[in-house]
């Protein structure tokens, strides 16, 4: 699927060069108290809340020490703890409390009850779930210093008209934080009416907010850009891969579309109408790499039962995984043809769709008495049947 693809990554973290504090690093003085990164030394200013963080809440002692450092001794223990006893209350594992802090070292300076609670309750109020409350904010904690009425509530609003439900609003939040943070109605909002008006349907539209949510962040000139893109590759806008077109080309801009489509007919020694009719029938196909294609075709061609024109005409072929999928089903193939055990090969389509239990039924089950001790690959074994009659190995 198009989302499985096109989704994206948007995990902060910290340098890799904070060093572990010394397990009795409470009981120097303040001023040798730091930690090093490649390039400075920072001084631990509160070693009562380093304290708090790494006996009372279990925090790892680098996360205790990056918000022991950044944070003054303004607060009392006794405030500190109830911050972090308040986000337990409402729904945040340790985990993710610890998360927040690692990501926002300035949250537990927060004033709980004038910026904290508040931005709690607009959720609460708006009907959004605990878990889901917990997960969007242990990410992307700096929405608790976003402004209710300015930012929040005004963008969380916006979220459920365009999308329909709370359940819709908390599958987008879960991948995309970060919408909480952007201008959503200068952006998103009229990306999502220029789709609408192109005849996608909204559960479309869900699909690439979920999987690939930057797409909407787009100027809504450069969007259309897009679209016209599709519609010059002929495809008709009331077909259901529409919209994927349009996020797939939206996926390489700056000319990496059109250097993907040439890439694919160089590679496949294809015309450009066959080009144009796999954008049309499979458009997630051009978000494989130049070198996954190759190999793919090198091994499927490279058995002499394929061909090329036969990837070009089921476009999904190059999708699926060469080590996982095609190398210990065509070992077997190449091996049951030498015993003349089969008379001829799955077609390609069959080769890639078939699950493990079903290629081992048709292909393998019928063959173990003579076969005898030919290892099958580790790979093929999945089901329970399976798994009690082959003799598996990890070649």
């Amino acid at each position: 699927m198009i989302y499985s693809i096109l989704r994206r990554n948007f995990i902060s973290s910290f340098s890799k060069n904070l060093r572990s504090p010394d397990e009795s690093v409470a009981r120097f003085p303040l001023s040798v108290l730091y930690f090093s990164t490649s390039t400075e030394k920072k001084c631990v200013s509160n070693p009562a809340l380093y304290e708090l963080l790494l006996q009372k809440h279990k925090f790892s002692p680098q996360v205790a020490l990056i918000a022991a450092s950044v944070s003054t001794q303004s607060k009392t223990p006794e405030e500190y703890d109830s911050m972090l006893s308040f986000f337990r209350e409402i729904g945040f594992s340790k985990s993710q409390v610890e998360k927040a802090v690692k990501f926002l070292p300035q949250l537990l300076s927060s004033n709980l009850e004038k910026t904290i609670k508040p931005k709690i309750k607009v959720f609460q109020d708006m009907g959004f779930p605990r878990g889901v409350i917990a997960e969007v904010l242990s990410k992307e904690p700096k929405i608790l210093h976003r402004s209710a009425a300015k930012a929040l509530i005004p963008r969380l609003t916006l979220l459920k008209e365009l999308l329909g439900s709370n359940k819709c609003v908390s599958q987008v939040l879960r991948k995309a934080q970060w919408m909480l943070s952007t201008d959503l109605r200068n952006n998103m909002l009229p990306n999502v009416e220029l789709l609408r008006s192109c005849g996608v349907s909204m559960q479309q539209i869900l699909t690439i907010c979920c999987y690939a949510p930057r797409f909407f962040l787009n100027r809504p000139g450069v969007v259309r850009k897009y679209v016209d893109q599709a519609d010059g590759l002929g495809v008709s806008r009331g077909s259901r891969v529409f919209v994927y077109v349009v996020a797939v080309i939206g996926s390489m801009p700056n000319g990496r579309w059109e250097r993907k489509i040439q890439a694919f007919q160089d590679i496949l020694q294809c015309s450009e109408d066959d080009i144009l009719r796999m954008v049309r029938r499979s458009p997630q196909v051009f978000t494989v790499s130049e070198d996954k294609l190759v190999k793919v075709r090198e091994l499927l061609v490279g058995t002499g039962k394929y061909t090329a024109s036969c990837i070009v005409g089921w476009p999904k072929s190059v999708m699926y995984s060469v080590q996982q999928r095609y190398k210990p089903r065509i070992e077997v193939l190449e091996m049951l043809e030498r015993r003349n055990l089969i008379r001829a090969w799955p077609h390609l389509p069959a080769l890639c769709k078939m699950s493990n239990d079903a290629f081992c039924k048709k292909f393998v089950s019928p063959h173990l008495d003579e076969v005898g001790e030919f290892s099958w690959p580790v790979e093929l074994a999945v089901g329970k049947g399976t798994r009690n009659s082959l003799k598996l190995h990890r070649g």
